[in-house]
């Protein structure tokens, strides 16, 4: 809300500020049912950061888990931030919106062994912090910033858990996402899925009953941990993420991968009695890339954090369209452009949870910026200003748009995984993937390159049932994909169960609000634009067929 011209200066960048109607009627005009906060726990800048006059704008540097930041409070004193911070949470319920904290558990703002001292390496440095058996004066670092708190002692433990349940039952807050959660799992052999403290989170009356949702990695050996987390765990899925920007890029030879991405994740989640929701979905996070950038350019430009350019991550799977930064060109502009409506499009129509990062449905952009962790200024800010221009605006209508088609269609977020088997007295499978030709994948296509996919998701065939018990039925859709340069013509599946499709939504369309309705016959060929997304509904055969209303 720094730059949000609805808040008041006063108020903005603050607790109050988010709570402001101005920055919740953005969020519930784009249909945003969660919002998860960077960390809000007390913490402090580092040394170094502060000598190049920058800040630790993430906070990813926690030393107080019992206070909310003080810095994000609208008072400007100590001691009024707990009162603030629990009227935004109020705020933001009577709105309809859940708060998710952003954790960091995993190591504080002490550092290495020359850093600060500031609380617990005073208290007990041998009690809370993993230290190498041969070097007492160090410490064992699988988190990357000098420390790790060792979650074997019952003392760490019962102060993550003391802070979790404070943060639920006195903040009023739904839920939390833990930075590198695998090395919260660690024990004494690497990371452990019947960890004391996942056992102690998962019996808590409290905590078990609220959203937790893994970065499931750290930087230790063995620390990848995508889709090893038990039940009552989600995680961020960044295979994911890597699968759509890679398939978009054109970067992947064929469609195995996507496939699974687009329904949930199977491979990951169904073991151990996961459900979709287990598979946080999403293509950009704070960290990396903005959308805009992702689309813009194809090196990192880090240079205003003072590291020479080698902070952040190379491997950023981006595509500039053919100029790196901003442009002038006007088709270098519209593919852009399209790109990002591709992926917003195939983020909020995928099976599992999505996760929107703030500022995309506005196009925003940090110059090409993927760690700006330390940026503090314009360059994080969201510019509220791009929503004077129309082509910005259509795409956070198109956002919203996307959001109201998943709130309004069960059958594109579903809660359990799809079976492709037969489900309907017709034979109708839940699930069905199609080839460029109009017929069904074979084992082999899912081997043959290709740019192109077709998945067909039957309202008639779900598995679900509705609050009185009856199987839930809604429209069935064809989501067509072509990721190549050139256009695609696409068969649409005939046979007896529809008599044609009505197009929903079609990428290749600056504007979808002035999109006329286009109808097409089954077994048509329907020319699919390169780099391009068309949903489209099923028309059903007859009354009891795919129309459920």
């Amino acid at each position: 809300t720094m730059r949000h011209p609805g808040v008041p200066p006063e108020l903005r960048g603050t607790y109050a500020g988010l709570a402001h109607p101005a920055a919740i009627e953005h969020l519930t005009g784009l249909g945003v049912t969660a919002v998860e906060l960077l960390p809000v726990h007390q913490y402090a800048s580092e040394d170094h950061l502060q000598a190049r006059g920058l800040t630790n704008y993430w906070g990813y540097n926690s030393i107080g888990y019992f206070a909310p930041h003080a810095g994000y409070s609208s008072s400007g004193s100590r001691g009024q931030q707990v009162g603030e911070f629990k009227r935004m949470v109020r705020a933001l319920h009577a709105a309809g919106i859940e708060v998710i904290l952003d954790v960091v558990y995993n190591h504080t703002a002490e550092a290495g062994e020359l850093g600060p001292t500031l609380s617990l390496r005073g208290i007990d440095n041998a009690g809370y912090y993993r230290l190498p058996l041969n070097r007492r004066r160090g410490y064992a670092d699988y988190t990357g910033c000098g420390n790790t708190l060792d979650t074997r002692q019952p003392q760490t433990v019962r102060l993550i858990t003391d802070s979790l349940r404070y943060w639920v039952t006195e903040m009023g807050v739904d839920g939390f996402r833990f930075d590198l959660a695998a090395a919260l799992a660690r024990g004494s052999d690497g990371v452990e899925m019947h960890h004391p403290f996942l056992a102690a989170v998962s019996q808590d009356p409290v905590l078990s009953r609220v959203k937790l949702i893994a970065e499931p990695w750290d930087v230790g050996a063995g620390g990848y941990q995508v889709g090893g987390f038990p039940p009552l765990w989600a995680e961020w899925n960044d295979k994911y993420r890597d699968t759509v920007r890679d398939f978009w890029r054109g970067a992947r030879p064929d469609v195995r991968e996507l496939g699974y991405r687009l329904s949930g994740s199977s491979d990951l989640y169904q073991r151990g009695g996961r459900r979709p929701y287990a598979s946080v979905n999403f293509v950009t996070a704070h960290d990396g890339f903005t959308l805009r950038d992702l689309v813009s350019y194809h090196q990192k430009h880090n240079e205003a954090n003072g590291e020479d350019n080698r902070d952040g991550t190379n491997d950023n799977r981006s595509w500039n369209c053919g100029a790196e930064g901003e442009s002038g060109d006007p088709a270098v502009q519209e593919l852009r452009r399209r790109q990002l409506r591709n992926l917003l499009a195939t983020l909020l129509l995928s099976t599992g949870v999505p996760m929107l990062t703030a500022g995309d449905e506005l196009g925003r952009t940090q110059g090409g910026n993927n760690n700006a962790y330390c940026q503090d200024n314009e360059v994080s800010w969201l510019d509220w200003s791009l929503l004077d221009d129309p082509g910005w605006r259509s795409l956070r209508d198109l956002t919203a748009r996307l959001v109201r088609l998943r709130r309004d269609h069960p059958v594109l977020r579903q809660r359990a995984f799809f079976s492709g088997r037969a489900a309907t007295p017709d034979g109708r499978p839940d699930l069905a993937w199609f080839g460029p030709q109009g017929r069904e994948m074979t084992e082999a296509d899912w081997f043959a390159p290709t740019t192109g996919l077709g998945m067909l998701l039957s309202g008639a065939a779900m598995s679900e049932r509705d609050q009185h018990g009856r199987p839930l039925r809604d429209d069935s859709f064809l989501l067509l994909l072509n990721a190549g340069d050139r256009a695609l013509p696409f068969t649409l599946p005939g046979g007896a169960r529809t008599t044609g499709y009505e197009s929903v939504l079609d990428t290749s369309l600056p504007d979808q609000s002035t999109a006329p309705a286009a109808h097409y016959p089954a077994a048509a060929a329907l020319p699919l634009p390169a780099r391009s997304l068309h949903l489209l509904r099923l028309l059903p055969a007859s009354t009891n067929g795919d129309h459920p209303r």
